[in-house]
């Protein structure tokens, strides 16, 4: 009972500061907004100021990322769930970077930035290194391990971001470029939010099917295979999943690292090893975190825009270093 009440406070509590989220990020700006005026935008629009900003800025910027947010929640806890490590996170191991590396190309060949171009790159990149993961992980089952695997993805990330750099510098576009590793959601509308929108939600309900098998998987690779269940076949088949919502994120929210490590272990430590519940709650709280974050960014340093990517940055990178001391190879 007591266990079912836990799951009820959370899931309520995160939909309430998911809604309070969304409504401090409409409201609050280089422009004040009153709650009337969001009513007006949403149910009376008389092409104002206020109806534009609201409507055409705000609202779409703040779904783009509540749904950035929880698709990174989505794909860190299906990492975690099948690598069976507790740090694995797409941006630790190089999936993210890969995508930033070939949008970073996209733009260095004078490629117009629309979004579906930047989609099609960020998709071939988190694709290539998507693949290079996969094929590490599954190559040998030691790679598994946490030393590996992490002592890997930091070089395959280092190595992307470097290459990414000198991209920008060579093609006068390091500013551009730093903005997309740096991460933020300064250009996201419609297009965007609808795109996040249709990714994430699809995304959601096939990792929820599929959670049963990531929870047998998780007991470790004997025990799968005694219950029926092919553990490499499972491996790939969520890392395959992982690719699209990486691409849409690197596409809508640029290199955002650390929501996909932190948030899945805060669920695991206040609701236990149960996929069919870690991966919807890492959504909902994936999309709190960055939902805040986004407002941090844009109203800190009123009226300059701090990248979102800081903010994760600042309570992933303790967090990190926290599980990656007290996790055993």
């Amino acid at each position: 009972m007591k266990k079912i009440t836990r799951e009820l406070v959370i899931l309520l509590a995160g939909i309430l500061a998911l809604a309070v989220g969304v409504l401090i990020a409409v409201l609050n700006g280089s422009m004040d907004i009153g709650i009337n005026d969001i009513a007006n935008a949403l149910f009376r629009y008389s092409g104002s100021l206020e109806d534009m900003l609201i409507r055409d800025v705000r609202l779409p910027r703040a779904i783009a990322a509540v749904m950035v947010g929880g698709s990174l929640g989505l794909s860190g806890a299906l990492m975690q769930g099948v690598t069976r490590n507790p740090i694995a996170e797409p941006s630790l191991l190089g999936i993210s970077q890969g995508a930033t590396l070939v949008v970073a190309v996209f733009y260095a060949l004078g490629k117009s930035a629309t979004l579906f171009g930047t989609l099609g790159a960020s998709l071939a990149g988190a694709l290539v290194t998507g693949l290079v993961v996969i094929f590490f992980a599954l190559y040998n089952p030691s790679n598994m391990s946490v030393p590996r695997l992490l002592l890997a993805g930091t070089a395959l990330s280092t190595f992307l971001i470097s290459i990414t750099n000198i991209i920008g510098l060579l093609s006068n576009q390091s500013q551009m470029i730093g903005f997309w590793i740096a991460g933020g959601f300064r250009n996201a509308g419609w297009s965007e939010a609808v795109l996040a929108m249709v990714v994430g939600f699809i995304a959601l309900v096939i990792a929820i099917i599929f959670s049963p098998k990531i929870n047998i998987v998780s007991l470790g690779d004997d025990v799968a295979t005694g219950l029926g269940a092919n553990p490499k076949k499972v491996r790939f088949s969520a890392l395959l999943l992982m690719i699209p919502l990486c691409a849409m994120t690197v596409a809508v929210g640029r290199t955002i690292g650390f929501v996909g490590l932190v948030v899945p272990q805060i669920v695991r430590l206040t609701l236990g090893e149960d996929y069919r519940k870690i991966i919807p709650y890492s959504f909902l709280l994936g999309s709190v975190l960055c939902v805040f974050s986004d407002i941090l960014a844009r109203t800190i340093y009123d009226p300059y825009e701090i990248p979102v990517g800081i903010f994760t940055s600042l309570l992933g990178v303790p967090f990190f270093l926290y599980m990656a001391g007290r996790s055993k190879g």
